[in-house]
């Protein structure tokens, strides 16, 4: 969900910091047992920093931010990012490096024209490792 989601879930209207309005939502709702909050601070229509953060009751993990500097295509992002969440969830070590590899994911697919992300795991990797080449690594 996103920050204006959870608020719609709990019927408020009152901006709260992510880790209060997750941790509402557990409270709120027993049988959920992580929130997940993507979030987009748009600069202009085509300018974002991205980034995400999960409440498992455990703990509240936020995601390292990425700056997009032209999206070429927001639709399908979201998607991305809940693949990346559960690819990380399965095949990564722990729920830090999922995060970042869910948010890396959304943000690779503001790269890619269309409304499926055809980005590989490696690439995403290559974001998250921050190389900068600035080769075209598909």
């Amino acid at each position: 969900a996103n920050e204006e989601h959870l608020r719609m879930v709990l019927g408020s209207t009152a901006p709260a910091p992510l880790p209060e309005l997750s941790e509402a939502v557990l409270n709120a709702y027993s049988g959920v047992k992580a929130v997940i909050v993507s979030v987009r601070e748009s600069r202009s229509a085509s300018q974002f920093r991205c980034s995400a953060c999960l409440n498992d009751r455990d703990q509240f993990v936020t995601s390292r931010e990425f700056d997009i500097a032209q999206a070429v295509d927001r639709i399908g992002s979201g998607d991305a990012f809940a693949a990346g969440l559960i690819y990380g969830w399965n095949r990564l070590s722990g729920r830090q490096e999922a995060l970042d590899f869910a948010a890396a994911s959304s943000c690779f697919k503001h790269s890619i024209p269309g409304d499926f992300c055809r980005a590989t795991v490696e690439e995403v990797q290559v974001l998250l490792r921050g190389e900068k080449g600035g080769r075209i690594q598909r």
